[in-house]
């Protein structure tokens, strides 16, 4: 019930243009604090690259911001007069929109105050920096706990070698060539395009380029432009697969990162002239709500077997592969999808220093199945973003449980989520 009420409100809030809020005496408001909000962003975008996943505000704001950022002690005092200016902000008697911006300015503020302490040389557990970084605390589960679905897929692809060997070696039948990459990714973007837009209004002028780079620790990337515009790189250092096509096109693209993005700036910053939403903080609860979303975004697209039928029926004959597996392939990855939690126990234990490099690698090669390559590779990711993995098999998890509370049409339940500033929060 209280799910149902959350979105109602949420929806109530959506149809008002421009609610309003209880006058502030001290003469302060909601809109005030949201310029300044911005401008620590676009600031702590300056003390670390890759900080600011997303801006489209004014370029003078970021030009400014880079003209004469704040030193961080500076920035964290930026921040802790942010939260007192929120706190002295009245609701009472406000819309519903209104309180909800609110604790959304609050949650990302005090978000911002943690990671500027993280550059200030503060250390954290994995979970207490995820929990403050992203709104949400993850549960690690020791790593024999993993270890029954390891001896399911074991008895799926019995033979000599590792199970990690074993796994690569019946996913190699899979690779998509790389003369072909462009024509399969071309492919399953445009049906997750297709299948999106039958449910979601997408702004008439959305679009994207797709490029394909290398020597990136992830896998896919989305640079969101502004003005329903985005630019999704494709790291191809290593083997991508048809299932991949499928969920970068989704996760990237529709309903995923672009969707996002593109709803936010037509819901909040052209509609609402909300300013807070013109940025988009890497490290901060709104990337809980994204990748969970776009993660999630392939099972809504593609439910049941849909995927493994269009992968059978479209991606395979594009690539020049054989199908004659495809189930069999779908059910070990729905067994893989079942150890991926187990990445935050051995992040946990390799960034506080208890286990080495080495081991690290080859616990993620043991419960992830990757070879070593892929998975110094996944290491590097964990250096680069730490507690930022959470998001990904949590976070769809979560938006997966909320949007199914919501009723049966579950579009519609990702569509208020996806342009709404529902919070981590809110929704776990």
């Amino acid at each position: 019930m209280r799910a149902f009420l959350f979105s109602l409100l949420v929806l109530l809030g959506a149809c008002a243009t421009h609610p309003a809020a209880a006058p502030d005496p001290s003469g302060d408001s909601l809109d005030a604090i949201a310029r300044d909000y911005v401008a620590l962003i676009l600031e702590i975008g300056e003390r670390e690259e890759g900080y600011v996943d997303a801006y489209y505000g004014p370029p003078e704001w970021l030009a400014a911001a880079k003209a004469n950022p704040r030193e961080i002690p500076q920035l964290i005092q930026g921040a802790a007069s942010l939260t007192e200016r929120l706190d002295a902000v009245p609701t009472r008697g406000a819309e519903p929109a209104v309180a909800q911006r609110k604790a959304y300015l609050a949650a990302h503020v005090s978000a911002a105050a943690a990671r500027l302490r993280m550059l200030s040389g503060e250390k954290m557990s994995f979970a207490d920096e995820a929990e403050a970084l992203f709104g949400v605390r993850p549960e690690l589960r020791p790593l024999t706990s993993y270890d029954p679905v390891l001896a399911e897929i074991a008895s799926l692809l019995p033979g000599p070698g590792t199970l990690a060997e074993r796994y690569t070696e019946f996913k190699s039948h899979y690779v998509i060539p790389k003369d072909r990459l462009q024509v399969v990714m071309d492919a399953a973007i445009a049906e997750c395009r297709r299948r999106t837009a039958r449910h979601i209004a997408l702004p008439a002028n959305e679009n994207f380029t797709l490029a394909f780079v290398s020597d990136k620790p992830w896998s896919g990337y989305n640079y969101y432009q502004g003005d329903a515009q985005s630019k999704i790189e494709i790291n191809a250092d290593f083997p991508i697969y048809t299932e991949r096509a499928i969920d970068l096109g989704c996760h990237e693209g529709y309903p995923g990162h672009h969707v996002y993005n593109a709803l936010l700036e037509k819901t909040f910053v052209r509609e609402r002239g909300w300013v807070e939403m013109s940025v988009y903080p890497l490290f901060s609860p709104m990337s809980f709500v994204a990748e969970g979303s776009a993660n999630y975004g392939i099972d809504l697209a593609f439910p049941g077997d849909e995927a493994t039928d269009f992968e059978r029926e479209v991606l395979f004959p594009l690539a020049g592969l054989d199908p004659s597996t495809a189930e069999k392939k779908a059910q070990l990855a729905a067994l893989i999808r079942r150890l991926a939690r187990a990445e935050y126990t051995i992040a946990d234990d390799y960034l506080a220093g208890r286990i080495s490099r080495d081991t690290a690698i080859e616990q993620l090669m043991k419960y992830s199945l990757a070879d070593r390559a892929k998975a110094t590779q996944r290491l590097r990711f964990i250096d680069t973003y730490r507690s930022y993995i959470i998001n990904y098999g949590l976070g769809r998890d979560v938006v997966q449980a909320w949007v199914e509370r919501q009723g049966p049409d579950h579009w519609r339940g990702m569509e208020t989520l996806l342009s709404s500033q529902i919070l981590p929060a809110d929704i776990d």
